[in-house]
């Protein structure tokens, strides 16, 4: 019997599986990549808020006047950042 001949089932119950499954795990991937990215961006903006802390105090610890040190702060803060 050749392929064209072979009898084929009345219904197949996995047409489509593999679009269903896809379309339910594009968009959990893609919501855990959107996570992933915010969690890195939160880390990187808590590094350089601590970065700057560091900065106004090593200016401070020099006996510096107040504004070079809020100004050595506030060049090493994150964009937004209050001082």
């Amino acid at each position: 019997m050749r392929d064209s001949e072979r009898p084929r089932p009345a219904w197949r119950g996995d047409a489509g599986q593999a679009t269903a499954e896809t379309a339910v795990v594009l968009p959990v991937l893609a919501l855990a990549l959107v996570a992933m990215l915010w969690g890195v961006t939160a880390a990187v903006a808590q590094i350089r808020c601590v970065d700057a802390a560091r900065a106004g105090a090593r200016a401070a610890a020099r006996d510096e006047p107040e504004s070079t040190a809020v100004a050595a702060a506030r060049s090493a803060a994150p964009p937004g950042a209050q001082v």
